[in-house]
């Protein structure tokens, strides 16, 4: 049997030993941090923009006006219809029907005039007739008021235009002479006779036929 007197100290060492061990233990357990719960973060739902966010970041579309359809005849080198870009000009349906002939009155049209979706432009030339003689209103030159009008056909004639010193509104109350038309009469002056007119351009025998009732040469 063990002598616990003999052994005595082996015995004590040994419980002090365990207890200083259990005591370091118990310290060393209370210092340790108590674990937290794992938090699972799920995927975050995204809100879906307003109408104001998304017609802010949507792009605007462009749209692209369609082409003019133009139709182009008269004296030019090739009539018909034309796709034009939008904003073009007379100008431009003459020069994409293959530009006005040499016989073309350029001077009867307005070049500049913009194109409108199924238009037609008809280019006029020289010997052209205008389809309804337009009224003749005769100026007084002393007072320069209208003394009344007449046409081609009225009865009886109005006091005949002296050619070689009419007035540029004078010769435009002809039938179909327009301002440009006037002026080539008076840079061709003096006139001998009324079938002089023929050597102005864009006169020729129908629309002298028309004046001839209104001139004169003296």
């Amino acid at each position: 049997m063990l002598d616990l007197r003999k052994n005595w100290p082996v015995v004590a060492g040994t419980s002090a030993f365990w207890i200083v061990l259990f005591i370091a233990y118990a310290l060393f357990a209370q210092r340790q941090p108590k674990p937290q719960p794992i938090e699972i973060i799920t995927d975050v739902e995204t809100t879906p923009p307003t109408n104001e966010c998304a017609e802010a970041f949507s792009p605007t579309p462009t749209v692209t006006p369609a082409p003019l359809r133009v139709y182009v005849s008269g004296a030019v080198h090739s009539s018909g219809v034309f796709h034009l870009p939008p904003d073009s000009l007379v100008v431009d349906a003459i020069e994409q029907a293959g530009g006005a002939t040499d016989d073309a009155d350029l001077v009867a049209i307005n070049l500049a005039h913009p194109l409108r979706d199924g238009e037609h432009i008809h280019v006029p030339t020289m010997q052209e007739e205008s389809p309804t003689p337009p009224p003749i209103t005769r100026v007084d030159t002393s007072t320069g008021l209208a003394t009344g009008s007449l046409n081609a056909s009225s009865s009886p004639l109005p006091a005949k235009i002296d050619l070689n010193t009419a007035s540029q509104e004078e010769l435009e109350s002809l039938p179909g002479i327009g301002p440009a038309m006037a002026q080539r009469i008076i840079a061709g002056r003096p006139y001998s006779q009324v079938d002089d007119l023929l050597d102005v351009k864009g006169i020729g025998e129908a629309k002298l036929a028309k004046i001839k009732p209104y001139v004169v040469v003296r």
